[in-house]
């Protein structure tokens, strides 16, 4: 891509760079009136190419500004608009020489006003585009790239939203195939080493054509838009298994060799096969649970279930912040009796702060600490107020540990901050969920254990087999872990010159361990590259590069920045050491321009030709905003909401979501001979059905007498916790040769099913214990049910717990 302006001897390209995007019009007379599409998906990377055509259907100018979020797996290497004889080109700069052309441009207060908008959150990249007379058009060019997600069934996911096609006012049954083509252009072209099986898409297209007698190569158009309120979304399929694939791009010829650009890059993607297993001891994870202080009466149950439903041998550690944060232990430590006792004592010591709320400080402490090796981390938030100011630095060092950790949030109700828990979990490929009561609490963050409980493949590695005379330099490593139905990308350079010419194949071998068990899978894989001038993947690769560099150093060192600047201006790609501005050129100027030497003075904008383009981080996103999206927003409609607030999105969630009517129940003590180890009086607020079908006083206490390794003892308190008697239970006892805490674990199994079908919180602890039964000897397991059911008025069977 060619410079468009020189600059304190740094070349400035028409280009800018951005983490995802999506598109719609939220204003009808600014209509969408055509679009043009071209999509080269290769494997799971997108390169994705859209002219869009926007009207001012009203009559009246309008002062318009391009404002779309971003997302960390997309690259934007395009952005101009074009308005009449006017051309807006979106152009990127060393970060600090940016800065001084921002204080240069007029209308940045534009762009300063718009980050206090209620209806946009998170980094989003804008552009005020200025006047748009009556009945005037505005082109937009836009190419970008990105990974595509995985979808559950294996399949490629490439989504484009609905609000970005044309839409019909008319019936369609009125409206031929002539006119909706004239006004929607939408080419799909498929490429992969593995063949393409078959494709699935929610809206009416052409056969699927291929294009090679392989079938490594394919293409589809759109014959028309998904009706109603769907995006358009579009399913690949691949053939043979999808352990591992590999995408080899040619080198820029124009590049010296030995740079990123002048040697060729191998994006690999690496989705191992899972087996259901039962993991192992010593490959469970290491499990953090992040508690909000002014949530503490509200999470000690929540707490409490997920303590006792850890596995032996797994890693955790429980933090409370506030204007400070503490941690229960220095670093995380081994899951056993001991240190499960010591942190269900030490959860009452949580004191309610209702000061700041330092999570970035928690989180910045966490990332430091190194992982454990076999144990991949996986965080649980639990949050209740506002993050101040810090959402931007937050995001920052999640998305540079992404892919170390997961996360799992749980914002309350009218949480202000539940907009970056989403982002939170959306980065680290984890879940949010908002909570509306206790109940939901508990219930939420159990269920998210569950999902972070399942076998994931850990001690990931790959080998790599090349001809004699080149080598791979690691651009972005493979992860520690990959959880199930994850996958991930990893970009390697390969230099150097093969010393037989003809050497043509090379080979990836990726190894892993699931539980005790080990995998290896190889993969065989042509080294003649694919040719695309775009250069996707070495974009892709460049993107990974740039925050690996703003990872290594960030203060200023000299080498890094310049080599920074220098990758990040030779692909278009911002980077934390660049920035962008826009440029306002009539097309004659632009013509002219074209025939100037590189190093001409010319080519400086003047300050009154600089338009605000900026990547900024504004303050909150909608709930139901669950991709990022590109907004055309009219300057004089931000003045009428300010008139006229909406209520706060939390609230709709609020009114969208059916959470139960909750009442005040009065706490009910435990009266025990022997107290179990964690005892606490709740005020809980609950349904009445849900009154009569649990005894949630009597659960509490079953749950806080089992013990780390599932088991139970026969206590007292076991025996009142159950409503039974100690005559009861020793009359009960089917023989001298059952053992006691094996006896008391069958009872405690069976009174807990009887509840299963009314609350799900159980299932962890049920299976714990089952497999504590299963590792024992001489049980007499049909006996002891045949007892337990006639002393609790059950009707349990040995396969209700898989023995």
């Amino acid at each position: 891509m060619r410079p468009s302006g020189i600059l304190s001897k740094h070349r400035i390209y028409r280009s800018l760079f951005n983490r995802g995007i999506w598109i719609f019009s939220i204003y009808p007379k600014i209509e969408l009136e055509s679009v043009a599409v071209n999509v080269t998906i290769q494997d799971f990377v997108a390169d994705v190419e859209s002219k869009l055509f926007f009207r001012n259907k009203q009559q009246v100018s309008d002062e318009i500004m391009f404002i779309f979020p971003v997302h960390s797996d997309t690259v934007v290497y395009t952005f101009c608009a074009t308005m009449g004889d006017t051309r807006i080109e979106a152009m990127l700069w060393d970060k600090e020489e940016a800065q001084k052309l921002h204080k240069a441009t007029s209308g940045m207060e534009n762009l300063r006003y718009l980050q206090d908008q209620p209806d946009i959150w998170g980094p989003v990249f804008a552009c005020f585009l200025g006047t748009l007379p009556p009945n005037r058009e505005v082109a937009i060019n836009l190419c970008y790239i990105q990974e595509l997600p995985l979808h559950t069934d294996g399949s490629a996911l490439f989504c484009w939203p609905r609000d970005l096609l044309p839409q019909h006012t008319r019936f369609s049954w009125r409206i031929s195939e002539d006119e909706i083509l004239e006004n929607l252009r939408f080419r799909i072209y498929l490429q992969s080493t593995r063949g393409v099986s078959h494709i699935d898409i929610n809206s009416s297209h052409t056969p699927l054509q291929y294009t090679a007698p392989d079938q490594r190569s394919a293409e589809v158009s759109l014959k028309s838009a998904p009706w109603h309120f769907d995006d358009l979304q579009l399913l690949v399929y691949y053939k043979g298994r999808h352990n591992l694939s590999a995408v080899v791009e040619r080198r820029d010829p124009k590049a010296a060799p030995g740079s990123l650009l002048g040697d060729p890059v191998v994006m690999v993607t690496l989705k191992p096969s899972i087996p259901e297993v039962v993991p192992s001891t010593g490959h469970l994870g290491e499990f953090l649970f992040l508690i909000d202080c002014s949530l503490f009466q509200d999470a000690q149950n929540t707490l409490l279930f997920l303590l006792k439903s850890l596995p032996v041998g797994c890693y955790f550690n429980i933090y409370s912040f506030g204007a400070t944060f503490k941690a229960f232990y220095p670093q995380s430590v081994e899951y056993t009796q001991e240190s499960m006792d010591n942190a269900v004592r030490r959860l009452s010591s949580i004191c309610p702060d209702l000061g700041g709320c330092d999570l970035l400080g928690l989180l910045k402490s966490i990332y430091s600490t190194p992982l454990l090796r076999g144990h991949p981390r996986q965080l649980f938030i639990f949050i209740q107020r506002k993050i101040c100011s810090e959402e931007e630095a937050i995001m920052a060092e999640v998305h540079r540990y992404r892919d170390d950790h997961r996360c799992f949030c749980f914002p309350v109700n009218n949480c202000d901050s539940f907009n970056l828990s989403q982002a939170i979990s959306l980065e680290t490929k984890g879940e949010c969920v908002c909570i509306h009561s206790r109940l939901d609490m508990t219930s939420e963050a159990v269920k998210c254990l569950q999902q972070a409980l399942q076998p994931l493949a850990s001690e990931i590695s790959l080998h790599w087999d090349l001809p004699p005379g080149l080598e791979v330099t690691m651009i972005r490593k493979a992860p520690e872990s990959i959880f199930q139905g994850h996958q991930s990308i990893i970009y390697a350079q390969i230099h150097g010159q093969a010393q037989d010419p003809e050497a043509d194949v090379a080979a990836v071998t990726l190894k892993y361990h699931v539980g005790s068990q080990s995998f290896d899978y190889t993969l065989r894989f042509s080294l003649s590259p694919s040719a695309d001038d775009r250069l996707p993947v070495h974009r892709m690769a460049l993107m990974h590069l740039l925050w690996k560099l703003s990872r290594c150093g960030t203060s200023r060192s000299e080498d890094i920045w310049q080599n920074a600047v220098k990758f990040s201006l030779s692909l278009g790609v911002q980077s934390p050491f660049t920035s962008s501005t826009a440029v306002r050129m009539e097309l004659m100027d632009t013509w002219h321009r074209d025939s100037l030497p590189l190093d001409s003075p010319m080519l400086f904008p003047p300050s009154h030709n600089l338009v605000p383009c900026q990547l900024l981080w504004c303050g909150f996103r909608p709930v139901w905003f669950n991709s990022t999206k590109f907004w055309m927003v009219q300057k004089f409609q931000f003045c009428l909401e300010m008139l006229h607030p909406k209520a706060s999105d939390a609230v709709a969630l609020t009114k969208f979501s059916s959470p139960c009517k909750e009442q005040e129940s009065p706490p009910e003590e435990l009266v025990m001979e022997e107290p179990p180890p964690f005892h606490v009086s709740w005020d809980w607020k609950i349904s009445p059905l849900s009154t009569r079908l649990c005894d949630f006083s009597s659960l509490r206490a079953v749950v806080a007498l089992q013990k780390a390794n599932g088991s139970w003892d026969l206590t007292s308190a076991l025996t009142s916790a159950l409503g039974l008697s100690k005559a009861e239970v020793k009359g009960q006892r089917p023989s001298k040769d059952v053992k006691p805490t094996a006896w008391a674990t069958v009872l405690a199994l069976v009174w807990l099913h009887r509840y299963k079908w009314r609350v799900s919180w159980s299932e962890l602890l049920e299976a714990k214990a089952c497999r504590w039964l299963r590792d024992q000897t001489e049980i007499h397991l049909d006996e002891c049910l045949e007892a337990a059911n006639s002393l609790l008025g059950c009707l349990v069977e040995p396969i209700s717990f898989r023995m």
